[in-house]
């Protein structure tokens, strides 16, 4: 099937473009607004007060060095919450260092004949600091503000991985879905945004400089103007993505709306996109998308903290990751356990199941299989002191994963590497790898012609998908819950591989692969 257009990708894309960017926009500019009047008044502190300079020049230089995604996630864990709280304070701090250092430069740069002449009109230290040093020190300031504007929009993309939104959701899709086009549709925009920017950064600088009677057309009225417009540019730019940030957010109008979350694969974002559009077309209601949070840990938090009402999980998941549970078998006896568990526990209930079981799986490439006659787990046992095998992260940990796969089938690989599966399945295809962990309904498997080895020791317990719901949410709006259920047993095992194939395979929007569906099953979204 031939790829989209650029054209039509564009178009298609651009709604949320323009929402991403405002969120990017506020991001951004928040954060070094507040660094702007933070770091001025530690910059001012520590040079009036030099024996706290190197403790808090210290403090302030190790936050830099801090792996910005290891921060947000940081910040999220001590925060209790996903979203722009914990990014913006990640933003923040990273921003403090080049204001504070350049600050501290230009205080410092001050002619001593200058000085000499405060000093003689009587100005105290303080005085001095605010009517000489600091206007001598703006170039430097500004060359501080515009470092760290810039490094803002580049680190802000990284928020989207805890559901702050931003340009990062494109990258953070692009990378789950193996699209460049997506990726490309996150980073060509922010680039430009940090060029803007800084451009509008470099035009307050001069703006803010005196008007000098120089050989000009221009009346110093007219000049004066012009520098006046100059310098208001970066203000003129915050205001508005504040603005526009309001209109397109969902949840800062006060509209009656919901959250769904989901993990960092295609399947999952299918799923959440399906119960959008599901609720969105059979409940009218407005539907916030907070997609790619991470991990199951992640959106099981963001749930239960309310900051989203819904996502799709799987039951074997749940069992081992969030009750801590022995495997449960039979998939009935699963699915009433974690029903009546997350009820007592959590506030929060299972809807009826998509259909589908989406189990681990390991698997390898259709050649490799052949040649060795790999048809089972069990069969890579004698060789897999010489194989390497690809582990998600999620699945190398958990000990219904990679832990108890090695003690019930006596595996010991030579060369374990953990792997996004949006790389393994490629990597399977290219004999870059001899196995890897994956899932059994991923549509790359058929289109990578892949194999699923049989799992002979039933390893692996049912994963079957539903909709989480935090019940306060359900009883807000019932109609919701009427709506989700009509997703009961729509789709089987071929059908989600379908589906992901669309997405992967055919390179689709979620959202097209979703609408298409909806219309060939017109009594999902039917209005009761």
């Amino acid at each position: 099937m031939a790829e989209q257009s650029i054209f039509d990708f564009l178009k298609e894309r651009a709604p949320e473009l323009f929402q991403r960017l405002t969120e990017h926009m506020m991001l951004t500019g928040v954060s070094t607004g507040t660094a702007i009047v933070l770091g001025l008044v530690i910059a001012i502190f520590v040079f009036h007060y030099r024996s706290f300079r190197e403790p808090i020049m210290a403090i302030v230089g190790i936050l830099q060095t801090i792996p910005s995604l290891a921060l947000l996630v940081f910040l999220m864990t001590l925060v209790g919450k996903i979203g722009m709280t914990p990014a913006l304070i990640a933003l923040t701090l990273y921003a403090l260092l080049p204001i504070v250092r350049n600050t501290l430069i230009g205080l410092e740069s001050t002619p001593p004949s200058i000085l000499e002449a405060a000093a003689g009109l009587g100005m105290t230290p303080l005085q001095q600091i605010s009517l000489v040093r600091l206007p001598i020190a703006v170039p430097s300031i500004v060359a501080g503000i515009r470092t760290a504007t810039v490094v803002a929009v580049g680190i802000a993309t990284l928020s989207a991985f805890i559901g702050a939104g931003g340009l990062g959701e494109f990258i953070n899709r692009g990378l789950a879905l193996s699209s460049t086009r997506l990726i490309l549709l996150g980073a060509v925009p922010s680039g430009i945004l940090a060029i803007i920017y800084d451009l509008s950064l470099a035009a307050a600088e001069w703006g803010i400089r005196p008007v000098r009677k120089i050989d000009s057309p221009l009346s110093l009225k007219q000049q004066r103007f012009r520098r006046r417009a100059a310098a208001s540019l970066p203000v003129t730019l915050f205001v508005t993505g504040l603005i526009l940030y309001v209109v397109e957010h969902p949840g800062a109008q006060g509209r009656p709306h919901v959250a769904i979350g989901s993990k960092h694969f295609t399947e999952q974002i299918i799923l959440a996109e399906l119960m959008a559009q599901t609720i969105e077309k059979g409940a009218h209601i407005d539907v916030e998308r907070r997609f790619d949070l991470g991990g199951t840990l992640v959106c099981h938090g963001a749930l239960l903290r309310g900051e989203i009402d819904f996502y799709p999980e799987y039951t074997g998941t749940s069992l081992a990751t969030v009750l801590k549970v022995k495997p449960i078998i039979d998939p009935k006896v699963a699915f009433v356990t974690i029903n009546k568990e997350y009820n007592r526990l959590y506030g929060a209930t299972w809807l009826s199941p998509f259909g589908f079981n989406n189990s681990w799986a390991i698997i390898t490439a259709g050649g490799a299989s052949r040649k060795n006659s790999w048809n089972n787990i069990s069969d890579l046992q004698p060789q897999a002191n010489h194989l390497s095998i690809g582990l998600p992260a999620e699945f190398a940990e958990r000990e219904d994963g990679f832990p108890g796969l090695e003690k019930v089938y006596k595996l010991k690989f030579e060369k374990v590497e953990d792997i996004d599966t949006n790389i393994a399945y490629k990597a399977l295809a290219e004999n870059q790898l001899d196995v890897a962990a994956g899932n059994s309904t991923d549509g790359r498997i058929d289109a990578y012609k892949l194999k699923i080895l049989s799992d002979d020791k039933k390893y692996f317990p049912a994963y079957q998908s539903a909709p989480v719901a935090r019940v306060d949410t359900l009883r807000k709006y019932p109609q919701v819950e009427r709506c989700l259920n009509k997703l009961g047993g729509q789709i089987d095992d071929a059908a989600m591989r379908a589906l992901n194939y669309e997405v992967d395979g055919n390179h689709k929007s979620p959202a097209i692969v979703v609408a298409t569906f909806l219309k060939l099953h017109p009594e999902i979204t039917k209005v009761d």
